[in-house]
C-alpha cells in the first residue's frame, strides 16, 4: 500500500519528479482484447472473407457488443496510413463484414499521414463496430458520480441525461433532486440513479429526445447508469454505502474550477482507490473563471495527481484525446481530464464521446459471476398490497428468473427463509430473467413464514450455497489514517458491499496499529447478523480514523447464542442510560 492513498486522508510527505506521458503511437496488435489492425481490406476471396467476419465476431465478443478496426495500421502499431481509394474499397469491406453479423460502423477519427519521400498524402481511420447482441441485452455500465458540495455534479449529470443546459443558477440539477431540503440547500443528500444510451450509430439516447425511460432501453446498445453521491461531509456514510452496495465501474470526480481540489474531493478519490476502481476528473464550472486562474487550477490538480496517486493525468483537448483516453483507461495509472462547463457546454460533446468508447468490465468477469450460484443483494426494499413485497437491488453472481426458490435473510434470528421470485423489472421495464451484474426489483409477494420485518442489507440466495449468517469475522486491515493508534475494543463503521453496521474489535495479532500499519483483526456486529464473503472488500470509518482491508474468513453464527447476543445488548443499553442519568 503507497504512502500516497494515506495522504489522501492524513499529511503526506511523498513527491517525485518523474514525467509521465502517454505514447505518441500505437502499441502493437496483442491477440486479446476488442481492438483489430487492418492495413487494408480490398477484394479479399470468399475464403478470406469468412475468416475476417469470424474474426470481428471475436473481436466483437471481447468487448461485449464493441470493437475498434484500425484501418492502414500495421501489427506492430505503425502508421502506413491508405490512398483514399483504397480506404474507400476497405471500408466497404468492412461494412459487409458488419452487416453480416447485424452490427454498424461510426468512424471515431481520421489521421492524415505525410509521406516526405513521395509526397504522398495517406490516411488511416479509426471505426467503431457496435452490435446488439442477440440477447437483445445492452452493454451496461455504472459511473459513481463524486466531488466536494458547490462542484456542480448533479448538474452535470442532468445536463448529460436531458440535453439540457444550466441556466448558471442550478435549474438543471432539479431534475435530480428528490427531497424538499435537497431543493432549498442545493446539496444532494442521498442516492439517486439516472440512465443515458448510445445506439448503434453511437448517437445519444437520452431524455432530451426519448419520453421515457422505455424508449432509452429500445433503443440503446449501451446504457450508462450514474449513480449521483453526496458530496458534504455529514453525508459521507451515505457515499461510502453507494461506493460499496453498488459496485461501479467507474468513479467521475467532479471538481469545481473556482477551488481546485478541497473539502471531501480528497477522501472521495482515496476511498475510489482503495476500492480499486478507475478514475477520470471533470474539472467543472470553467465559465466562472479565468483562463489564468484555470490554468492553475489545473496543474495544481495534475500534480496532485502525480504525486499524491501516482496517476498519470492526461488532458482531453481534442476529440483524438476523448478517443485514446477512453482506451488508456484500462491502465489503472492513467487518469483522464476534462474541462467543462454546464452552462455553455464546452466539451461536453468529448465528454460524451469519451462515454461512447469507455468499455465496462471484462467479458472473463462477468462470465465468472454468471456460472456461480445466484446471489442478489437486498439495496432497498418497498411494500405494496398487490405485489406484495419487493425488493430491489443488484445480481452479484448467477441469473435470477420467474418462479426461482430462493433463500432470504438473514433474520434477527440469524436463520434464512425460503421465498418464490414471482415477477421482475428492470428500469421499470417488466422481464423474465435477469443476470450478473445486473440491477433489479423482484417481488416475492407475501410469504406467511416470514414473520420478521425485511430489511435492506439482507441477500437472496440459492438454496444451493447452503449461506450462513454471522457476528463475527477476520480481516486484515489498512489504517488510513488515526490521530494515535487502533486497539482491542475499537469501534467503527464498517462497510462490506451492502452490509453497514457498527461493529468492535475485538480480537487482533498486535497490541496496536498506527496510520499506515497493518494487522489482522476480529470484527464483531453490535447490532444483527449479516451475510459476508470472504476476500470482500471492507471500509471503516469513525470520525477522522478511516481504514481499509478485506475479509479473510467468517466465523458461522450459532444460533445457541441470539439469547446471550440479546442479553449483551441490553445490558449495554442499560449501562448508557445510567450514564445519560448520571449526566
Amino acid at each position: 500500500m503507497n504512502s500516497g492513498l494515506v495522504g489522501l486522508f492524513g499529511e503526506s510527505d511523498s513527491s517525485s519528479d518523474e514525467e509521465t506521458q502517454l505514447q505518441d503511437s500505437l502499441p502493437p496488435e496483442i491477440e486479446k482484447g476488442n481492438i483489430e489492425y487492418k492495413l487494408k481490406l480490398i477484394d479479399p476471396s470468399h475464403i478470406r472473407f469468412e475468416h475476417l467476419v469470424t474474426q470481428l465476431k471475436w473481436r466483437l465478443q471481447e468487448g461485449l457488443g464493441e470493437a475498434v478496426y484500425e484501418i492502414g495500421v500495421a501489427d506492430n502499431g505503425y502508421l502506413f496510413g491508405l490512398t483514399e481509394e483504397d480506404l474507400e474499397k476497405s471500408m466497404e469491406t468492412l461494412k459487409m463484414m458488419a452487416e453480416r453479423l447485424g452490427a454498424s460502423l461510426s468512424i471515431l477519427r481520421e489521421r492524415t499521414i505525410n509521406n516526405e519521400s513521395n509526397g504522398l498524402i495517406k490516411k488511416s481511420l479509426e471505426v467503431l463496430v457496435r452490435k446488439m447482441p442477440e440477447d437483445k441485452e445492452f452493454t451496461r455500465m455504472r459511473i459513481a458520480v463524486l466531488g466536494n458540495i458547490e462542484s456542480g455534479k448533479s448538474s452535470l449529470i442532468s445536463v448529460l441525461t436531458h440535453d439540457e443546459l444550466d441556466n448558471g443558477n442550478g435549474r438543471a440539477r432539479l431534475n435530480l433532486l428528490r427531497h424538499t431540503h435537497e431543493i432549498q440547500t442545493g446539496h444532494t443528500s442521498s442516492i439517486s440513479n439516472e440512465i443515458m444510451g448510445f445506439n448503434n450509430s453511437s448517437e445519444v439516447e437520452n431524455f432530451g429526445n426519448c419520453r421515457t425511460a422505455e424508449e432509452i432501453l429500445e433503443k440503446s446498445c449501451k446504457l450508462i447508469t450514474f449513480i449521483d453521491l453526496a458530496g458534504h461531509s455529514k453525508y459521507m456514510k451515505t457515499t461510502i454505502k453507494g461506493l460499496t452496495t453498488y459496485t461501479p465501474d467507474f468513479t467521475m470526480l467532479v471538481i469545481n474550477a473556482n477551488n481546485g481540489i478541497v473539502g471531501t474531493t480528497k477522501e472521495h478519490l482515496g476511498f475510489s482507490i482503495a476500492l480499486g476502481l478507475k478514475i477520470f476528473l471533470v474539472i467543472n464550472k470553467i465559465d466562472q473563471v479565468s483562463e489564468t486562474w484555470l490554468g492553475q487550477i489545473v496543474t495544481s490538480v495534475e500534480e496532485f495527481i502525480k504525486l499524491s496517486c501516482n496517476k498519470i493525468p492526461f488532458r482531453v483537448k481534442t476529440d483524438e484525446d476523448a478517443i485514446l483516453s477512453a482506451q488508456y483507461l484500462t491502465d489503472p495509472q492513467v487518469c483522464p481530464i476534462f474541462l467543462t462547463s454546464c452552462v455553455n457546454g464546452t466539451n461536453l460533446d468529448k465528454l460524451k464521446k469519451f462515454l461512447n468508447i469507455l468499455r465496462p468490465l471484462a467479458l472473463n468477469e462477468k462470465e465468472n459471476e454468471s456460472s456461480q450460484s445466484t446471489e442478489f443483494q437486498v439495496d432497498d426494499v418497498f411494500f405494496k398490497k398487490k405485489p406484495g413485497h419487493i425488493l430491489s437491488g443488484l445480481v452479484l453472481s448467477g441469473n435470477i428468473a420467474e418462479h426461482d426458490k430462493m433463500l432470504l435473510g438473514p433474520f434477527k434470528s440469524g436463520k434464512f427463509v425460503p421465498v418464490e421470485i414471482q415477477t421482475i423489472q428492470r428500469y421499470r421495464v417488466p422481464c423474465k430473467m435477469v443476470c450478473s451484474a445486473q440491477s433489479a426489483a423482484v417481488s416475492i409477494g407475501n410469504p406467511e413464514n416470514i414473520k420478521e420485518k425485511i430489511r435492506k442489507g439482507m441477500v437472496l440466495v440459492n438454496p444451493k450455497l447452503n449461506p450462513i449468517g454471522c457476528l463475527e469475522f477476520e480481516a486484515e486491515i489498512f489504517v488510513l489514517f488515526h490521530a494515535s493508534q487502533l486497539t482491542i475494543g475499537f469501534q467503527a463503521t464498517v462497510h462490506i458491499g451492502n452490509v453497514c453496521q457498527t461493529a468492535v474489535i475485538v480480537r487482533m495479532d498486535k497490541q496496536e496499529v498506527k496510520t499506515n500499519e497493518k494487522a489482522k483483526v476480529v470484527w464483531k456486529f453490535k447490532s444483527r447478523v449479516e451475510y459476508i464473503r470472504p476476500k470482500s472488500r471492507l471500509l471503516f470509518r469513525e470520525g477522522t480514523s478511516k481504514g481499509m482491508g478485506e475479509v479473510t474468513a467468517i466465523n458461522p453464527f450459532n444460533p445457541n447464542e441470539v439469547k446471550k447476543f440479546k442479553a449483551d445488548n441490553e445490558s449495554l443499553t442499560s449501562i448508557k442510560k445510567k450514564k445519560k442519568k448520571v449526566k
